[in-house]
């Protein structure tokens, strides 16, 4: 499922699951998991793999971020790029990277912001939803740790260990190179986009001075990775 291509149409937010297109993009949103007097997350999601795993990232997120439809196409668009890039990690990596990336922004959903750091709300979300490894890999996308920092908010962050991966790697470069509207970006392309939505002044902005090295790295090794395995980043 991870390769099927969607076209444009994943701006607006469209799923693939298998062969079958879980909806239009004019269509109301279908969720098996409906929000009941708040976010809920599955039956079963916490045990869930590879496709099904996808699939319920998938549904969560478009749930969650319903109100958001800008963040909504981001984060659908960003979770296609993963799909078409999951080939190139191991298997048993391929469901958490493109849950991860449908995901990893969530927590700027209003039922889930507790911190104001987006990355810290959705992993702790994730981790009460029984998804460890998902919950760690979104608290740290994008080196959520320079705004954390400016947050005031390191000993939250240091509740989500590190995974320093491959995988990790590449949540970011398929965030980095998303924009707001889904299209593809350059890293610096995108850059720029955060700081004139967000302003200079928050924390989102001004930690990019410090995260930019970070990003560039993360973007050149999953591209290295990519050209190696037979990609076209």
């Amino acid at each position: 499922m991870y390769e099927t291509d969607c076209g444009n149409r994943v701006r607006l937010g469209c799923h693939i699951k298998g062969s079958e297109l879980l909806r239009q993009p004019s269509e109301p949103a279908r969720s098996r998991y409906p929000v009941v007097g708040g976010p809920t997350f599955g039956e079963g999601s916490g045990t869930a793999t590879g496709d099904a795993l996808v699939d319920w990232a998938a549904e969560h997120a478009e749930q969650l971020l319903a109100p958001l439809s800008q963040q909504w196409a981001h984060s659908s668009a960003v979770g296609h790029r993963a799909g078409r890039i999951a080939k190139a990690f191991p298997a048993q990596d391929r469901g958490q990277l493109v849950a991860a990336a449908y995901l990893h922004d969530i927590g700027y959903a209003p039922g889930l912001r507790r911190t104001g750091c987006h990355a810290i709300d959705g992993a702790s979300h994730l981790r009460d939803a029984g998804h460890e490894r998902l919950a760690r890999l979104v608290a740290h996308h994008a080196e959520a740790r320079f705004e954390a920092n400016l947050r005031g908010l390191d000993d939250e962050l240091a509740e989500f260990s590190r995974e320093s991966s491959p995988v990790a790697d590449a949540l970011t470069y398929c965030d980095m190179t998303i924009g707001f509207d889904g299209e593809p970006l350059t890293l610096d392309e995108r850059t720029r986009e955060i700081a004139r939505r967000h302003g200079e002044a928050d924390a989102v902005t001004r930690s990019l001075a410090w995260s930019m090295p970070f990003l560039s790295l993360c973007v050149a090794r999953t591209e290295r990775r990519l050209r190696l395995r037979g990609f076209t980043p």
